[in-house]
């Protein structure tokens, strides 16, 4: 989810409890997932050295755990990654008595990828649509089709993300977002092979800045890349199509190879607080699972319609499950050719 390596300093609060016989705990995240108070808080608090470090996307994550001997005790995948995380044995079942999962939305308490929480724990969500500058843009997109105009040629970009440009080419036609279909998925490469004269670039993150300055006017990104977008432009908006489109959650998990399960716990409780997951969210500008968080957010955080679509557009989102891995593969294989057509 690219979806978003470098070590973050802990500041002060590291440097307080570096002594030889203070706990620790080893955290990998995405980049740039945290407010910059949040890893110092909880070792203050916990009197424990945080050992952070950031990844750009769950096939890096994969890389990294793989061995099941990494060092590190939690993780944040997103919820898709969950089964084959378990299946692989690398995430340890969580401790329900040791974790104040009631903040969260009721979805969340029940999501469809681990329906009783019983190895990860929701941390942040966010949509795959559309970012557009409604100012210099000729017209507001509302289907996938869009991306497609000739009037988007070298001033869009789309995500450099199998599952979500294909995502896109498979709503177009019709087909669910996240397609197991063979013939569907080739149907969709010629699509993505027929669109790739119109794109300026294959990019994520980078979409924001770009959008910003007025180089590109129309982008498939996230919500949070959205919102921070707008929140550098006033000209652009972000819309969801009126096809099925994707949702994602991030989730925090245990590594089974862990040897601090019980500090584990301790930080998952302690990103489920409200007063945390609310700083993070209106930090880093992107969805809280966190009922109670929700409640502390400004008001106008809790409006945005980026951010928290209203509940009949919440209801086209398709929330991508495993795929099977010849079709993973496949996958793979055709957007690789498509790239390099």
């Amino acid at each position: 989810m690219n979806r978003r390596l470098f070590l973050m300093g802990a500041g002060s609060a590291l440097a307080a409890c570096s002594g030889r016989n203070a706990r620790r705990l080893n955290v990998m995240n995405w980049g740039d997932y945290v407010s910059p108070n949040t890893i110092a808080t909880f070792e203050k608090e916990f009197k424990v050295r945080v050992r952070y470090a950031t990844y750009e996307n769950n096939e890096e994550l994969f890389s990294k755990i793989m061995s099941g001997n990494s060092g590190w005790d939690v993780v944040f995948p997103t919820h898709n990654r969950i089964d084959p995380l378990r299946d692989l044995g690398l995430i340890t079942p969580l401790n329900h008595a040791r974790l104040n999962a009631s903040n969260l939305f009721a979805r969340f308490q029940n999501p469809l990828w681990d329906r009783n929480l019983d190895w990860s724990v929701p941390y942040m969500w966010t949509t795959s649509g559309i970012a557009y500058n409604r100012v210099k843009y000729p017209m507001e997109p509302a289907s996938w089709s869009d991306l497609w105009r000739p009037e988007t040629k070298g001033k869009m970009t789309m995500l450099d993300d199998v599952d979500d440009v294909f995502g896109a080419a498979l709503a177009k036609l019709g087909f669910l977002y996240n397609s197991a279909n063979a013939d569907e998925l080739r149907k969709a490469q010629r699509e993505i092979i027929a669109q790739k004269p119109l794109v300026r670039a294959y990019i994520s993150t980078e979409a924001r800045d770009q959008m910003v300055a007025g180089d590109v006017l129309i982008a498939e990104t996230f919500a949070t890349t959205a919102q921070l977008a707008i929140d550098g432009n006033a000209e652009i908006s972000y819309v969801l199509p009126k096809e099925p489109y994707a949702a994602y959650c991030d989730c925090a998990v245990i590594l089974n190879e862990s040897k601090r399960v019980d500090l584990a716990h301790e930080f998952l409780n302690f990103i489920l607080r409200p007063e945390i997951s609310a700083e993070i969210a209106q930090t880093i500008r992107t969805a809280t699972p966190n009922e109670r968080a929700f409640a502390l957010l400004p008001v106008a955080t809790q409006q945005s319609k980026t951010l928290y679509p209203d509940a009949g557009t919440l209801a086209r989102a398709e929330w991508p499950l495993t795929l099977p891995p010849d079709i993973v593969r496949l996958r793979d294989r055709l957007w690789t050719e498509a790239k390099s057509a």
